[in-house]
């Protein structure tokens, strides 16, 4: 198991394939490539799930003061062509990374053992990133309810 990474690291590097937002279907962004603005990663297990779907539709629903403040990513081991499909679905305004090498989930310590019913299996932690400008990781946030990422965030950010 990798270990996690937490306040004061820097943040690992990557490149992958990414959705949305500004830019076109499946071209590659890099953490290096995003110095100079603050970052936000947040991790989450599946594209058009219950939890999912609420956390990404608070962001934006006020996309308008978080969009300002960081350059926000959602990140799942979801295809890009399934990314696709759940922001216009939803309507998303943020690009969407794909890690379907868990590289990046790899790298960040949020793929994990998990629990459901009894049953043990390999998933994401519903994790996310607040890296600063420099690529230092100002916050992390484990183990994120939904509902409550959106406030989390601007306190960090605001």
């Amino acid at each position: 198991m990798t270990e996690q990474v937490k306040v004061g690291d820097e943040a690992p590097e990557f490149e992958a394939p990414v959705v949305g937002g500004e830019y076109e279907d499946g071209v590659q962004v890099s953490l290096k490539a995003l110095r100079g603005r603050k970052v936000v990663l947040y991790f989450y297990p599946k594209d058009d799930t219950p939890g999912c779907t609420k956390q990404a539709c608070a962001l934006r629903d006020s996309w308008g003061k978080i969009g300002a403040l960081a350059q926000v990513f959602g990140v799942s081991i979801d295809p890009v062509k399934r990314h696709r499909k759940f922001i216009d679905k939803y309507e998303l305004p943020f690009p969407l990374i794909s890690d379907e090498s868990k590289e990046i989930v790899e790298a960040y310590g949020v793929w994990v053992q998990k629990k459901l019913y009894g049953r043990e299996y390999m998933g994401t932690e519903r994790t996310t990133f607040v890296i600063d400008e420099k690529g230092k990781v100002m916050e992390v946030f484990r183990k994120v309810k939904p509902l409550e990422h959106l406030d989390q965030l601007l306190a960090v950010l605001s």
